[in-house]
């Protein structure tokens, strides 16, 4: 059964993170005179200022830790109340319409270029940042299921344990470091393989 459940909510994850990949996709190319005619999302400019500036180490680390951790206490927040599975579902969907959009506008100005350019964008911060955050919604989706899981459901019975709530939080924990090293990545190497792709723009 929760194998079963596993898989289940993994599916509802790829499915909601492909739909707003779909509509970012659409948007852009839907909207072309907006996004890349008149817009300045990966424009030039931008280009230019990522290439002539190199912020790492301890100036940027904060700002990255301050952003990511927040949306991970956010979440694991949220993912308490009644509301917490719907806000859940969006703010995948919303992940996925982001990656769309900036995917899209990459493609769509350089090409190939716009692929390297995405890629070094995420690499190697990708490899702890995303396992973390596919774990969280797990994390999130499992402890509102079982807050508010019906009565006649046997796996509701979880919230009256002590043991349940203490393997959260050790989760949660082991989330939070896993962010945290992320964070370092993007903080430390992400700028240098950043800055050696944007050469050929």
């Amino acid at each position: 059964m929760r194998r079963q459940s596993f898989m289940r909510n993994g599916y509802h994850m790829a499915y909601l993170f492909l739909i707003g990949l779909f509509i970012g996709i659409l948007i852009v190319n839907l909207g072309h005179e907006a996004w890349i005619e008149n817009g300045s999302l990966l424009g030039t400019d931008m280009v230019n200022r990522l290439k002539s500036s190199r912020p790492q180490g301890a100036g940027m680390v904060t700002y990255i830790l301050r952003h990511r951790l927040s949306v991970v206490c956010m979440l694991g927040l949220i993912s308490t109340t009644m509301i917490g599975l719907p806000i859940l579902c969006a703010y995948i969907c919303y992940t996925g319409l982001a990656a769309g959009c900036l995917l899209s506008v990459a493609v769509i100005r350089y090409g190939i270029r716009g692929i390297l350019f995405m890629i070094a964008a995420l690499f190697p911060q990708a490899f702890l940042l995303i396992p973390a955050y596919v774990g969280l919604f797990f994390w999130a989706v499992n402890l509102n299921r079982t807050l508010y899981a019906s009565r006649t459901d046997l796996g509701g019975y979880e919230r009256f344990s002590s043991r349940f709530y203490l393997g959260k939080c050790i989760q949660m924990v082991g989330i939070i470091a896993v962010v945290i090293m992320g964070c370092l990545l993007e903080s430390y190497v992400n700028p240098n393989i950043l800055h050696f792709v944007l050469k050929i723009f």
